[in-house]
C-alpha cells in the first residue's frame, strides 16, 4: 500500500494567489455570518411577544383609558415605554371559543405589510386574552367619512385616493402575496385605521380564513362580517360561491361610502337591517346628485373613478366583480376610459331617463347558513 502523503503548506509558502482566495473564503464566512446575525435579530424584532395578563394591566395603566369597544371586546390605549405607544384589544371571554384569537395570532403574526396591522404581542395567561397593536392616532376611517362640505372631518380628494388605493393594496397582498390566500371577511371603516400621515392600516382579522392560493372558493357554514358590507353570497348560496371576491364587494362599499360621505344601510322603523343600494351614485355620475358639491375639475375626475371602482367591486355576481389586483390597477390610472356598470334595477339595459330614481333598498331577509364545526 501507498502511503499518503499530507501537503503542509505553511502561510508564509502560500502563492499570492492562494492568498487571496483565502482571503476572499473568509470574508464571506464572515458576511454569512452577519447575514444570519442580522435575519435573528430582524425575527426577534417581528415575532410577537407573549404578555402576561399582569404586563397588559402594567402596559394599559389599568385599563385606565378606553379607545373604543367592538364585538369582540374593548380597545385600550397603552405604553410599551415612553416611545412606543399600543392599542390593547382586551377579547371578551364569554364570546366565541378562542377561534378569534388564533386567527388574529396565527395570521396576523406572520405576515408583514405596510398597510397591514402589525401584532407586537399577545396574551393568553388563564381566560385572559389580548392583542397588542401599534396605536395609531388618527383612529379609523369611520370616523372621517363626511360629505366634501364638511370641512371640519373631510380629507380631501387627493388623501382620500391615497387612502383606498393603500387599502386596495393591502387587500391584494392578503389575497396574492402571502404563503395562503388570507380572506378578511371583514374589510369596513371601523377596521381600517389611520397613521400620522393618514396611510391606511387593515385591522381586526378575527373573521379571517386562510384558503390555497389555487382555490377559487372556500367552505362557510356561517355568514360572517358587518352587515352593510357582507357580499350576498354569503348570505345565501343563490347569489354564488364565497370565495376572495367576497371581500371585493366589501371594500366596494367601503369605496362608495368614502365617495358620498354617508352609510348605505338603513334601520327601518320595524327595527330590519337593510342594506341600500347606493343608487345615488349613479346619480351623481350623471351630474344629478346636488348633495355632494365638488368644485375643482381634478377632484371630479377622482370622485368619478372611485365610484365607478366601487360600482364595479359591488356587482352582485361574484364573477362580475373585478380581483383586487384590477382594482389597484384601475385606482393608478386616470379613471378616463373606465365606464360605470348599470344599476341592477335597470333590466332593460336602456339609458336612464333624466328623472330622479329614488334610493332602492335589498332587505336581505335570506336564509343564514348555520355555523358547524369545520
Amino acid at each position: 500500500m501507498v502511503p499518503k502523503m499530507k501537503l503542509n503548506v505553511s502561510f508564509a509558502q502560500q502563492t499570492p494567489f492562494q492568498h487571496q482566495l483565502l482571503y476572499s473564503l473568509l470574508q464571506i464566512k464572515e458576511e454569512d455570518q452577519a447575514r444570519i446575525e442580522k435575519f435573528l435579530e430582524d425575527y426577534a424584532a417581528m415575532k410577537p411577544t407573549r404578555f402576561t395578563y399582569a404586563d397588559i394591566k402594567r402596559i394599559t395603566n389599568g385599563f385606565s383609558e378606553s379607545l373604543g369597544e367592538g364585538a369582540h371586546g374593548k380597545v385600550f390605549k397603552g405604553m410599551l415605554s415612553q416611545q412606543i405607544l399600543v392599542a390593547v384589544k382586551i377579547l371578551n371571554d364569554t364570546v366565541g371559543d378562542g377561534k378569534d384569537f388564533i386567527n388574529e395570532v396565527g395570521i396576523i403574526g406572520k405576515i408583514h405589510h405596510i398597510n397591514v396591522v402589525r401584532l407586537l404581542g399577545f396574551c393568553a395567561d388563564g381566560f385572559h386574552r389580548a392583542l397588542v397593536y401599534d396605536f395609531f392616532p388618527n383612529g379609523s376611517l369611520e370616523k372621517f367619512l363626511a360629505p366634501p362640505d364638511n370641512n371640519d372631518v373631510f380629507l380631501g380628494w387627493e388623501k382620500l385616493q391615497q387612502i383606498a388605493l393603500g387599502v386596495a393594496t393591502g387587500i391584494e397582498y392578503l389575497h396574492l402575496g402571502c404563503d395562503h390566500r388570507i380572506l378578511h371577511f371583514d374589510i369596513n371603516p371601523h377596521n381600517v385605521l389611520l397613521d400620522d400621515h393618514f396611510l391606511p392600516i387593515i385591522t381586526d382579522f378575527g373573521l379571517a380564513k386562510l384558503c390555497p392560493k389555487n382555490q377559487s372558493t372556500v367552505s362557510m357554514t356561517a355568514a360572517r362580517g358587518t352587515l352593510g358590507y357582507i357580499a350576498p353570497e354569503v348570505f345565501s348560496r343563490n347569489f354564488g360561491n364565497v370565495s376572495y371576491k367576497s371581500d371585493i364587494y366589501s371594500y366596494g362599499m367601503l369605496l362608495l361610502e368614502m365617495v358620498g360621505g354617508r352609510k348605505n344601510t338603513n334601520m327601518s322603523a320595524e327595527e330590519i337591517f337593510q342594506v341600500l343600494y347606493p343608487e345615488w351614485i349613479h346619480n351623481l355620475l350623471e351630474g344629478r346628485d346636488f348633495q355632494v358639491t365638488i368644485e375643482d375639475e381634478g377632484d371630479v375626475q377622482i370622485a368619478k373613478k372611485l365610484a365607478i371602482v366601487g360600482l364595479r367591486c359591488i356587482q352582485w355576481n361574484p364573477r362580475d366583480r373585478p380581483s383586487m389586483k384590477t382594482v389597484v390597477q384601475m385606482l393608478k390610472g386616470d379613471g378616463d376610459d373606465l365606464i360605470a356598470p348599470p344599476t341592477p334595477f335597470d333590466i332593460t339595459g336602456s339609458s336612464r331617463t333624466n328623472a330622479l330614481v329614488p334610493t332602492r333598498r335589498q332587505n336581505f331577509e335570506l336564509e343564514v347558513i348555520h355555523e358547524i364545526e369545520e
